[in-house]
């Protein structure tokens, strides 16, 4: 790997490793202080609701700035955003600047990501598209690995406030190593069209293209479901290991920390190995359904460990699956307009599930919420699986 490569990786490793510890602090404080599953729920809600609204805007704002230029904004501002918060919590108290912090953060991570996406093609020509995915998957999964670990060792030795202080070293290090990179391999990005036409418009052809583009409607609907058990399996994590299966705070650091070392491993064998794409999107959806049933009915540590890293490691997998569609489906020059809402009603889901935890009163309940939602999901997926697959292959 050059360093085209590996200074650009190192850069997107090192901000997801701050935004990872951020979510990781948030379910595990808020349960630690309230003691409620419910109210995780509710924090969970609040810190993933602005990732996924947000990328209406960020797809349009894609489409017409700089990458470059969005990517290191975001870097800095939640730099920024990070230090207001500790600030504002080691003056004023509360978890609410925790929640405050996180949701900012989450909405600027947004810009970055889908930033990133679009010019991925434009780093990387000539290399196999499943490849590049998995790569920069892999990069973001290996900041998954230590985040939590990170984390751990952080409130271990000191209060959340002075965590989140010093998570803004890392997201100003990962712009640094981005303006390392862009001076030394000056790379060759087609700038945005010009902006034309009412402020509507970007979303108008997003929307027409998911209505008028075969098997975009249905990849929603899988992703929907998919993101759904992810949710409520985040939601729920924290409470049901720290408290119905009195597990430690370092082990539940240890079980994320082994989510994020399986996608690694996935994620490894896809950038090697050649899979089909229709294989890729079928096992990943089986063994998630399957992940979600092991950790409705776990009563034993173990079996609920085995379910969630079926869960984490093979979402990943999905999302390879579902970001090559996308590229092979959407017009490259709507790519960010369309992607941003796709991903919104995509994941939607997910603070949705954080809201349904909110409802439940107790570990019993919340695992009764996991096993209905995977059942449906299961049941619903299959059919929508077949018809992407005769869209992928109709658009070849």
């Amino acid at each position: 790997m050059g360093f085209r490569d590996s200074a650009f990786y190192f850069s997107q490793f090192l901000s997801r490793l701050a935004d990872q510890i951020l979510l990781f602090l948030v379910p595990l404080i808020v349960f630690q202080i309230t003691g409620s599953v419910g109210w995780s729920g509710v924090a969970f809600f609040i810190e993933t609701l602005p990732r996924f609204v947000a990328f209406p805007i960020a797809g349009i704002l894609a489409d017409r700035l700089p990458a470059y230029r969005l990517i290191r904004w975001s870097q800095g501002l939640r730099a920024a955003v990070c230090v207001i918060g500790s600030l504002g919590a080691l003056s004023a108290g509360g978890i609410g600047w925790l929640l405050f912090l996180s949701a900012v953060s989450g909405a600027l991570t947004t810009q970055a990501w889908i930033a990133r996406e679009g010019i991925l093609p434009q780093l990387f020509p000539g290399q196999r598209l499943e490849k590049i995915l998995s790569a920069t998957t892999l990069a973001d999964q290996l900041g998954m690995v230590l985040g939590p670990l990170v984390a751990a060792l952080m409130l271990a030795w000191m209060p959340w406030e002075y965590a989140v202080g010093a998570t803004a070293l890392l997201f100003l290090l990962a712009d640094q190593v981005l303006l390392l990179w862009w001076r030394r391999v000056k790379p060759v990005i087609a700038d945005p069209a010009p902006a034309s036409g009412p402020w509507y418009q970007p979303l108008r052809i997003a929307f027409g293209h998911i209505q008028r583009l075969p098997g975009l409607k249905m990849t929603i609907f899988l992703a929907v479901g998919v993101n759904l058990v992810l949710g409520v399996t985040l939601a729920t994590a924290a409470a049901l290991v720290t408290g119905a299966l009195a597990q430690s705070d370092q082990n539940y650091a240890l079980l994320q920390t082994a989510g994020a070392a399986m996608t690694v491993l996935i994620l490894t064998i896809i950038a090697r190995k050649p899979i089909p794409v229709g294989v890729l999107g079928g096992l990943a959806y089986g063994m998630i359904a399957l992940g979600g049933f092991l950790t409705g009915i776990a009563q034993h540590p173990a079996v609920y460990a085995i379910g969630f890293l079926l869960i984490i490691g093979f979402d990943k997998m999905f999302a390879v699956y579902m970001r090559s569609l996308r590229q092979r489906l959407i017009p490259a020059q709507d790519f960010g307009k369309t992607t941003g809402v796709i991903v919104l009603l995509n994941n939607l889901s997910q603070p949705l599930a954080g809201a349904l935890v909110g409802f439940t009163a107790g570990p019993e309940e919340a695992r009764v919420l996991i096993l209905i939602i995977t059942a449906c999901v299961f049941l619903s997926g299959s059919a929508a699986l077949v018809a992407v697959r005769r869209a992928v292959q109709g658009s070849r």
